[in-house]
């Protein structure tokens, strides 16, 4: 089982910045960043495979959202920009598992159904 730690929520103005962090404790394959707001659906807001340079991104955060990887440490990271108070959720990290099948890739996107393991969230609040 692969344990995620996230790290990096918190308040901030709109305008402003954060940047969340999330280390997987194992090998996986895609590592992404859902977010949710009570009452409402989990949104996929990045993702980015672990073994090469393929991303995905939401429509609502292309241009201001940036995910990268740290592959030495396992981690990956989103850098958030231009915040807005619509982005105002809980920010969960989550992986894909490595495939068993030689060869095989598995998708890394933004459906939640597709996600093995997940963090416990942080919580990203940007007031107007």
């Amino acid at each position: 089982q692969v344990q995620l730690v996230e790290s990096g929520g918190g308040s901030v103005q709109a305008g402003g910045s954060l940047r969340l962090s999330c280390s997987a404790s194992g090998s996986v394959s895609c590592m992404g960043w859902f977010r949710q707001v009570p009452g409402k659906e989990r949104e996929g807001v990045a993702a980015i495979y672990t073994g090469f340079h393929s991303t995905y991104y939401a429509d609502s955060a292309k241009g201001r959202f940036t995910i990268s990887k740290d592959t030495a440490k396992n981690a990956v990271y989103l850098q958030m920009d231009n915040l807005k108070p619509e982005d105002t959720a809980i920010y969960y990290c989550a992986a894909v598992q490595e495939s068993s099948r030689p060869g095989w890739i598995l998708p890394c996107r933004g459906n939640d159904y597709e996600y093995n393991y997940w963090g416990q969230g942080t919580q990203v609040t940007v007031s107007a």
